[in-house]
C-alpha cells in the first residue's frame, strides 16, 4: 500500500479505499455515485431493473384494484 503525503493528526485515519466516497460526500453527490456504482454492477442493474419492474406492476395493480384505472 501506498502512504498517503499529507500529514495528518493523531485521531485521524487514512481510508484510502474509501477517498471516492468522501469526495462524492464532500461534494454532496453521493446518491449519483451510489447509482452509477449500482448500474455499473450487472446483479446490481439486474436488481434494480427487477425492482423496478416489481413497482411498476404493483402499482398498476393498485390502480387497477381501486378502479382508478377500467379495463
Amino acid at each position: 500500500m501506498t502512504e498517503d503525503k499529507k500529514s495528518q493528526s493523531g485521531d485521524e485515519q487514512n481510508w484510502s479505499g474509501l477517498s471516492e466516497v468522501d469526495k462524492a460526500l464532500a461534494e454532496n453527490r453521493l446518491t449519483a455515485y451510489t447509482w452509477k456504482k449500482t448500474w455499473a454492477d450487472p446483479w446490481g442493474r439486474f436488481g434494480l431493473i427487477t425492482f423496478f419492474i416489481a413497482f411498476l406492476a404493483f402499482a398498476l395493480f393498485v390502480a387497477i384494484y381501486d378502479g382508478l384505472i377500467q379495463i
